[in-house]
């Protein structure tokens, strides 16, 4: 059975967490509402996955520091960061602490656990919109094309990128068909291409590729 620690100094917080991860089944649930007592569960319990806000009353983010510590200490502990800063610089420096995932606070339970799933997996996890923005924050300054984009032709952009067909970038997007065809007009316009294939090499060239968001190994 998966067991899950949980770091957040927020009561509600917890509270919330813990009533959805025994609602999927999991029951070894670990909280701590401190950086220390958080590490502290950590070496005496060792559970499976760790999620770890990153804001910490009087301490800053302080969670990226426990992050770093967890880290430092097994390079294998598979941990998501749940929390409310989007800002690109701050998921990046917990990705390079060590984190395998990051998770805003308002995202659907769906979202949460199949963060908690895909890290204990060994694998990478950011939600779609917040590895747009990270994305788009590294991209080199000829490139700043894509500034003037909408969130939505980001979206679809990288979708593109990945070789999604117009039909499957409107059932993920949940828009219609038609729409995909619109946007992906509006995207020709902006990057100044005249044809699907170019507009997709384009997107590849623009957009960087899932594993920039690689653990260290």
């Amino acid at each position: 059975m998966t067991s899950v620690l949980i770091v957040d100094d927020h009561p509600v917080v917890l509270q919330g967490c813990r009533r959805i991860l025994e609602d999927a089944g999991i029951t070894a649930v670990f909280e701590a509402s401190d950086p220390a007592t958080g590490y502290e569960l950590f070496r005496n319990h060792r559970p499976d996955v760790g999620v770890i806000d990153l804001s910490m009353r009087d301490d800053g983010l302080g969670g990226i520091s426990l992050v770093r510590r967890i880290n430092a200490h097994d390079r294998r502990f598979p941990i998501l960061v749940l929390s409310m800063h989007r800002d690109p610089t701050i998921v990046l420096q917990a990705l390079e602490a060590g984190a395998l995932g990051y998770v805003l606070k308002d995202s659907a339970t769906e979202d949460l656990l199949k963060a908690i799933e895909e890290v204990q997996r060994g694998n990478r996890y950011l939600s779609h919109s917040l590895a747009i923005e990270v994305a788009v924050s590294r991209t080199p300054p000829r490139l700043q094309s894509l500034a003037e984009l909408t969130s939505r032709e980001l979206d679809a952009l990288a979708l593109l990128a990945k070789g999604k067909t117009y039909s499957q970038i409107a059932q993920e997007l949940k828009v219609s068909y038609k729409t995909v065809v619109n946007i992906s007009w509006q995207l020709k316009k902006k990057l100044d291409v005249d044809n699907l294939p170019a507009l997709v090499q384009k997107a590849m060239q623009l957009l960087p590729p899932a594993d920039v968001f690689d653990r260290r190994s």
